[in-house]
């Protein structure tokens, strides 16, 4: 590191410093959560405040695409999809096909979206708290819940778009070296499934609604508000949310197996025709979110190569021998250990290169640890971030959403910082060790010289 590098950072740690009192009085006012279990299973957490007129509102279930089946990969997503094209009548309500639906949420200036990942099927919806747009949003929610149309002559449309960019994505050396990377860590769980032109032929309306129907369960529902409104308030709105999927019942679901660790190193490389540039994945299955080493691993996270232009990989790839423009690492933590992923790209003649240094900083960090400085610089970065996370409505009912989803405590966000600045240098590397073994690692190298 130059004089000038050092200075700079010298210049960032003293206003990270400066600042995180000021930080830390921030995020001990994180927001109070009020939770409760509905008579119909359904948990609910609200964080109510009436800073704006609005509510952030998120309904979550166990539908995410770890419950696809494996012929038809991709349902979950496709699922989500077809929620917002159209409507069956409900009630009152008339039907609604695709342009109407669209229209209707136009006119109301309501935001809703449904999304499958590989754990949750989420629904989102920002309105304002104003009564007439308030309950209207929430009822045509609600029609979309309990009545979705599920149209076949739709989802060809929909499924001829999704073949499109696919076959797009199969022309780019990512795409080819993120499915093997998916392949070796996860050899055959359901994290590392993908949805192709062949699952999505195989998915048709009743599929949808089968899914629908067996994954949109009331009893194990996690619904998150945050906004201005009251207890009284959002058992209401929970009353009219989860009106129409009291039918579906609540029949178990099948448990979901573990992502196993690796036995050992496995390595990839694949040429790819006309790749300007070498793809490079290394990694191997992390933890899950409930894991009690999940914020010590965030902590050595940050060091590797989650703290941009402060961690390892950077200054050894990017700084001192010019590699890349950028290289980074981390966890995807769910209901299952998701991968640890180190991702980079550079030019093909320069992978072999590459792939040696991200072994060697992993091997050098797995043997010594971190320095003092980087801990400590560590802890600030990730502490500063989090205050981050809570400055809007929008941010904190995505957190309060994950909190709910993995059962985590309700004083889960206003400890964060206090925990993270009490870990020590010896817990930070006893979960890294446990968990990271550099040499068991799935290395992918797609583009590469050959």
């Amino acid at each position: 590191m130059t004089p000038r590098q050092r200075g700079w950072r010298a210049a960032l740690v003293a206003l990270c410093g400066a600042w995180l009192a000021v930080v830390m009085g921030t995020v001990q006012a994180a927001p109070t959560i009020e939770h409760w279990t509905r008579p119909d299973g359904a948990r609910v957490y609200l964080v109510p405040t009436d800073a704006l007129p609005m509510l952030d509102l998120r309904l979550e279930f166990d539908g995410g695409s770890r419950r696809d089946p494996a012929p038809q990969a991709g349902l979950a997503a496709a699922t989500a999809l077809m929620l917002g094209k159209g409507t069956q009548a409900w009630g009152r309500a008339p039907e609604r096909r695709e342009d109407a639906l669209a229209e209707a949420w136009a006119d109301l200036g309501a935001q809703w979206s449904a999304t499958a990942t590989l754990d949750r099927f989420s629904i989102a919806l920002r309105t304002l708290t104003r009564p007439d747009v308030l309950h209207a949003a929430v009822a045509l929610l609600a029609q979309q819940l309990a009545a979705p149309a599920f149209d076949d002559g739709v989802w060809q449309r929909e499924r001829q778009r999704l073949v499109a960019a696919w076959q797009q994505a199969q022309a780019q050396p990512e795409a080819r070296a993120q499915r093997l990377f998916a392949q070796g860590v996860y050899r055959g769980h359901p994290y590392g499934r993908e949805a192709t032109p062949q699952t999505w032929a195989a998915i048709d309306g009743a599929a949808m609604r089968a899914f629908w129907q067996r994954h949109a369960r009331v009893c194990d529902a996690r619904l998150t508000l945050v906004g201005a409104v009251s207890r009284q308030q959002a058992d209401a709105l929970a009353d009219t949310l989860l009106a129409g999927l009291a039918a579906h019942g609540c029949a178990p679901l099948p448990p979901v197996p573990e992502v196993e660790p690796l036995a050992q190193a496995t390595q990839v490389r694949e040429p790819f025709a006309g790749a300007a540039q070498a793809h490079i994945l290394i990694g191997q299955p992390g933890v899950a979110r409930r894991d009690p080493d999940h914020l010590a691993l965030q902590v050595a996270n940050h060091i590797v190569g989650g703290g941009g232009f402060t961690s390892r990989l950077m200054h050894e790839l990017r700084e001192r021998r010019g590699l890349t423009y950028g290289v980074y690492s981390y966890f995807v933590a769910g209901r299952h250990a998701g991968a640890w992923t180190v991702g980079m790209q550079t030019k093909p003649e320069q992978a072999d290169q590459a792939v040696a240094l991200i072994h060697e900083v992993l091997q050098r960090f797995t043997r010594e640890g971190p320095t003092v400085q980087e801990l400590a610089e560590a802890k600030r970065s990730l502490v500063l971030g989090h205050a981050l996370k809570l400055d809007t409505n929008r941010k904190i009912a995505d957190q309060v959403a994950a909190l709910a989803w993995n059962d985590l405590p309700l004083d889960e966000l206003s400890t964060w910082p206090a925990r993270v600045q009490a870990l020590t240098r010896e817990q930070v590397m006893q979960a890294w060790r446990r968990v990271i073994d550099p040499q068991r690692l799935v290395t992918v190298v797609v583009g590469a010289a050959p």
